[in-house]
């Protein structure tokens, strides 16, 4: 239950904004992300195939690449543009997205309060991502005893699998310009603001596209009209909400519909899309797990909500993270030992190192005082901040992103060294089977799709790396430099 408020409590005042510099590439960049990243989606799905191979046969053949036999060799539909939207698709995505909310709202959680506010206020958030995913998971198991590899929720994510991604591009696209739009009744500096909103530093340049793009409102919310459930249930962080269920929870979905459609083609699973897709499903859990951590990350204390992180949390994340399963449904490749224990190793470590450093940090910011974290070595600072230069932290100044980026190898490495080709032949009563096989001609030319997410997920995280850097130092100051000087390293001890 919501503490009632005092009525005698002072009414927050929103202060001047801070502001920040362009990022991503300026407008030109936002216009290239927004239109680029949702075609770049589309494209693997076509070129990484079930038709003809991994990749396209006349990719690797330029000479006789022409627009019609590269469209039958990737399924291009009939329709053309037209097939790529389904009203019915879009209404079943719709209805995935409100379980997502009604579960947030009649499900028990823990209500916890984010981090100080510019006008000094705090926000509170409700938290059960993770029962919500449990519950949800056990209906989809349940469903799956019941009718096995064919039942309708698996088939049906295969099967319209195109029609999927526009519904949730333009769910995601939805949503970005309903905050934008809302972005515009923030209480102007000075005004009283007892509902705490603020725009986003890098939100206000006043460039529409690049303000749409990078979220002009920091943590935009809207209040459900629901009787008899406290003010906690019925406050929907729109940011929050969005990164920690639907599309989260979608990418392991998706994992299980292509464990699903690899079973109905060949009739048994292999190890590598059971250890791709378990190593992500723990990923996720994890982090549902441990929701409130999300507060003390840069989507929520800096960055505004807009299309890059609606983009980023409902589409980009569960249809460029599945696509290792993806592939191996079509191909199922069976793993030796040894590959399995280099896999299990590399993962093993990284998950030591992201696992005991986040909560390291979390331990020392909540309770110095616990024992675990007591003998923490830190610097003071100025602002009243302490950073830590020992243990984890001491040994580099991102240390957790060294750790998530070697998890996100055991999503790539069971793919092996990728690439198949679809042939067709004739069976003993006439019938047309098709088959992947791996030729030397495009041994390799498949890592193009399934190692995409490693090189991708690095560049993100030494840029995100140096965003924060620039925050810190125009924070900190002096204190900075004092820290940097000690704890050397960015993210790899001794190397970056």
């Amino acid at each position: 239950m919501a503490p009632r408020k005092d009525p005698k409590a002072k009414v927050p005042v929103r202060p001047a904004p801070e502001k920040r510099d362009y990022e991503f590439g300026r407008p030109l960049g936002a216009f290239i992300f927004i239109f680029g990243l949702s075609t770049l989606i589309y494209s693997f799905t076509f070129l990484c195939n079930d038709v003809s191979g991994c990749p396209a046969p006349s990719l690797l053949n330029p000479s006789t690449l022409s627009l019609d036999k590269l469209k039958d060799e990737v399924g291009w539909p009939q329709d053309g543009l037209k097939a790529f939207f389904d009203i019915w698709v879009t209404l079943w995505v719709l209805s995935y997205y409100l379980l997502c909310l009604v579960l947030y709202v009649f499900l028990p959680g823990e209500v916890v309060e984010g981090t100080e506010l510019a006008c000094k206020g705090r926000l509170r958030y409700k938290f059960n991502a993770f029962p919500s995913a449990v519950l949800i998971l056990c209906g989809l198991a349940l469903g799956t005893y019941m009718y096995g590899a064919d039942f309708i929720i698996w088939t049906f994510l295969w099967d319209k699998y195109l029609q999927v991604i526009t519904a949730n591009l333009m769910i995601c696209t939805a949503i970005a310009v309903f905050v934008y739009a809302r972005s515009f009744s923030v209480p102007a500096p000075g005004q009283l603001n007892p509902e705490l909103r603020e725009l986003a530093p890098g939100g206000q340049t006043g460039n529409v596209l690049y303000d749409f793009f990078i979220g002009r409102e920091l943590n935009p919310r809207v209040r459900l009209p629901i009787p008899f459930v406290d003010e906690a249930s019925r406050t929907i962080d729109i940011n929050v909400w969005c990164e920690m269920r639907p599309g989260l929870l979608g990418w392991i979905i998706l994992n299980l519909s292509n464990i699903a459609r690899q079973y109905r083609t060949y009739g048994y699973i292999t190890n590598s899309i059971v250890l791709s897709t378990v190593f992500q499903a723990f990923y996720v859990l994890d982090g549902l797990y441990m929701e409130p951590a999300v507060l003390t990350t840069m989507d929520v204390i800096m960055d505004g909500f807009g299309y890059m992180l609606s983009f980023g949390h409902l589409v980009w994340v569960p249809f460029v993270y599945n696509f290792q399963t993806r592939y191996l449904a079509v191909f199922p490749l069976e793993l030796g030992l040894k590959s399995i224990l280099l896999i299990l190793t590399v993962t093993g470590v990284g998950y030591s190192i992201f696992r005991g450093a986040n909560n390291q940090k979390n331990r020392f910011r909540t309770d110095p005082n616990d024992p675990r974290v007591k003998h923490i070595k830190y610097i003071q600072t100025s602002s009243g901040s302490k950073l830590m230069v020992s243990g984890w932290w001491g040994l580099a100044r991102h240390i957790n992103y060294l750790g998530d980026w070697l998890m996100s190898w055991s999503y790539s490495l069971p793919t092996g060294v990728a690439g198949y080709t679809i042939i067709e032949s004739i069976n003993s009563v006439g019938n047309v089977e098709k088959q992947a096989i791996q030729t030397p001609e495009v041994c390799g030319w498949g890592m193009i799709f399934t190692y995409f997410f490693m090189l991708y997920f690095g560049i993100l995280l030494i840029h995100r790396e140096r965003r924060d850097e620039e925050k810190c130092k125009k924070k900190y100051g002096v204190d900075w430099k004092r820290y940097t000087s000690i704890v050397r390293s960015r993210i790899i001890p001794g190397i970056y």
